[in-house]
């Protein structure tokens, strides 16, 4: 099974995501993974992805893509993966589509999980996350034992600058102008799957089996 997930910041991609990728035995391939590893590792690829990263630009389609394919034509995808974080634009998706397409291969379903606003700015502006070890908490639905303590390590939690209220809307902005047309694009092709991110992750999660059956 081959599976594209969308949906804003706060929508609980990264849980389901999980879940799915466990339940369904294929990798979770995250673009942000995949640029970590290849410019740890300094690549060729990690190498020209790394020249945008350090001025803090957005890597350029073309290396995105030869990223991500080279990341598909491992072992562990022959039978199906979870892209998260691609494609990012229509560009990208027609990419994909032919490279997925040469192989004689396809995607099954792009699930796109569709939360409020107000209900996504209380989900991120809430977070809070360990400088130290990276545990993440909110102060409404998964608050520490200790107050402002992260339970693992100890730590201060802080508030990071993109979960402010400003910050917060600003993403969701960018979001929905960046993932408009890629939704659109994907719905005609009859791939798109919306699924209600408003109701608690078990039933999330269910209306998710649901839409994609038991394609392994």
């Amino acid at each position: 099974m081959r599976v594209i997930l969308l949906g804003p910041p706060g929508a609980g991609k990264g849980t389901q995501a999980e879940r799915i990728t466990k339940d369904y035995e294929i990798p979770h391939i995250s673009t942000g993974d995949i640029f970590r590893y290849n410019i740890k590792n300094n690549t060729e690829l990690g190498k020209l992805a790394k020249q945008y990263t350090e001025k803090g630009l957005l890597v350029p389609d073309d290396v995105t893509n030869k990223i991500v394919e080279d990341r598909l034509s491992k072992d562990d995808c022959k039978d199906g993966f979870l892209l998260d974080g691609y494609p990012r634009n229509v560009v990208q998706a027609e990419s994909l589509g032919k490279y997925l397409e040469n192989k004689g291969l396809k995607i099954d379903h792009v699930l796109n999980i569709i939360v409020d606003r107000d209900e996504l700015v209380k989900r991120l502006s809430g977070r809070r996350v360990c400088p130290s070890c990276g545990a993440t908490y909110h102060i409404v639905t998964k608050p520490p034992k200790v107050e402002g303590i992260c339970d693992h390590c100890g730590e201060k939690l802080i508030q990071r600058t993109d979960d402010n209220i400003e910050s917060v809307l600003k993403r969701l902005e960018v979001y929905e102008d960046e993932t408009k047309l890629l939704v659109e694009y994907y719905g005609k092709l009859n791939l798109i799957r919306n699924i209600d991110g408003n109701k608690p992750v078990n039933e999330v999660y269910k209306e998710i089996q649901a839409l994609i059956g038991d394609e392994v």
